[in-house]
């Protein structure tokens, strides 16, 4: 590193500024759901073709996030810090402004290549500018936005759509990130890393065209429209830039992400869990807002605050989730509460106008629980495992595949309403009965697979829940 270690002062506010920047993330993650039907109204689009909206974002940070720590490393963490802020004001600022679907989706982009760099650029600088004995300490403080942000996002996001427009969801970033940028400034230090070798530029195009490809394919023959055969060349190009890149890192030194990670057995079955997992229970904040307005007939703050009992439900659980770990193992516990999540989530398909409200709440709140039980339980088995230089890797690794793996749940519900719709009609009549076969579906994906923690070993160790977890999920 090329800059003196700062005073306590300096790491302190320092603190403050990461904490910031990473609720700014977060919460930009949850508080778009509830305002998709007020932002078609306004831009004349149907509201079950807003998916882009989400896509975008999670698809864009999927595809940043490989790059970010070699940014970082090479031009200093203030730099690549300040240059992210910056990257999410001016998307922020685009997205409040748009008149046209095609222009909102395209400034998501512009604020998901921001928000891509905050969280891990930030969480380096902290392991860069405090002692290795105050790691646990700092991380933790800059953790805690990360569950404020989704706990508010939707009940916010709501509130200002009804009492404002939904522009303002995007314009609260303005000001908060100016700040942030200021303070950057004089209170982050811009931590290099010598000696670092050159970026995998190969490999990382061909896991973003991957990427991009499969999510493209997923969503061509709903909102995008795309002919069969597009959507098929779509799909042997994912696959054949995959393929590619395993040849590729095979017979690298240094690529992006190291084939030898896939040799930690818990590593490989929880980021596979990770991946197929979430592309079920990941629709959901999307779904879930969308069904009480559309077809329920609730406003947008009403919408976000039923969603307060997922968020609220699911950080109570955070303890017991630790617990049935350490009672059960991985195996048991992922195997179960996977088949669990996708039960609850078929339940959905219960809710009409004539249940009553305190049927709901509960159903809401199991679902949070569940939920976060899974989230964490996916998390700290996939990295339980790497020590060292894997860390590091893996680590990214994951997050890369969570931030994918929204952007393929949404695309999947996204396209399921579309067929569903069409298949019951095009009328208020078809929309409930939709959302009710998506839930369904969404549901069986994810108790399928249920499966792949199967193949964890039965003697998975009861180990604790460590540090690894992320509380955000």
């Amino acid at each position: 590193m090329t800059t003196p270690m700062p005073d306590d002062r300096t790491r302190r506010i320092m603190l403050w500024v990461v904490a910031v920047g990473f609720f700014m993330q977060t919460l930009d993650s949850t508080i778009v759901n509830t305002a998709l039907p007020s932002m078609a109204r306004s831009l004349g689009e149907s509201p079950l073709r807003m998916q882009s909206v989400v896509i975008a974002y999670s698809l864009t940070m999927a595809v940043i996030i490989p790059a970010s720590g070699w940014l970082a490393d090479r031009f200093g963490t203030r730099t690549i810090f300040q240059t992210a802020i910056a990257l999410f004001v001016l998307g922020s600022l685009l997205c409040a402004y748009a008149g046209t679907l095609p222009f909102l989706v395209a400034a998501r982009v512009v604020q998901g290549v921001g928000g891509a760099m905050l969280l891990p650029v930030g969480r380096l600088s902290v392991l860069r500018t405090f002692p290795r004995d105050q790691y646990l300490q700092a991380l933790s403080f800059v953790a805690i936005p990360g569950m404020i942000g989704p706990l508010i996002g939707p009940t916010l996001g709501g509130w200002l759509t009804q009492a404002l427009s939904w522009h303002w969801i995007f314009l609260i970033n303005v000001p908060v990130g100016i700040l942030g940028a200021l303070a950057t400034v004089r209170y982050m230090p811009n931590a290099r890393q010598s000696g670092i070798g050159r970026f995998d530029v190969a490999g990382y195009l061909l896991l973003a065209v991957a990427m991009l490809a499969l999510s493209f394919s997923l969503d061509g023959l709903a909102e995008l429209g795309f002919q069969h055969a597009t959507v098929l060349m779509l799909l042997i190009a994912s696959m054949a830039a995959l393929t590619a890149y395993v040849l590729h890192a095979g017979r690298r030194r240094q690529p992006l992400f190291t084939l030898r990670l896939f040799r930690i057995h818990s590593f490989s079955v929880g980021l596979l869990g990770n991946l197929f997992a979430r592309i079920g229970n990941g629709s959901m904040p999307f779904l879930i807002p969308l069904t009480l307005q559309i077809s329920l007939g609730h406003s947008p703050f009403d919408a976000g605050l039923m969603m307060l009992p997922v968020t609220a439900a699911g950080m109570a659980s955070k303890r017991l989730a630790t617990h049935l770990i350490e009672q059960h193992g991985y195996r048991r516990v992922l195997v179960a509460n996977t088949f669990a999540v996708g039960v609850v989530m078929a339940a959905f398909a219960l809710i009409t106008p004539q249940r009553p409200l305190w049927m709901v709440i509960p159903l809401l709140a199991l679902f949070g629980m569940v939920n976060s039980i899974q989230f964490t339980a996916m998390n700290t088995v996939t990295l339980k495992d790497l020590s060292g230089t894997s860390a590091s890797g893996g680590n990214s690794m994951l997050s890369m595949v969570q931030m994918l793996s929204m952007s393929l749940a949404v695309t999947s519900a996204g396209a399921l309403l579309t067929t569903f719709e069409q298949g019951f009609g095009n009328g208020p009549s078809g929309v409930l009965p939709a959302f009710h076969a998506t839930f369904i579906c969404m549901g069986l994906i994810t108790c399928a697979s249920a499966w792949i923690f199967m193949q964890l070993s039965p003697h998975e160790a009861r180990a604790v829940v460590h540090r690894t977890e992320r509380a955000e999920g």
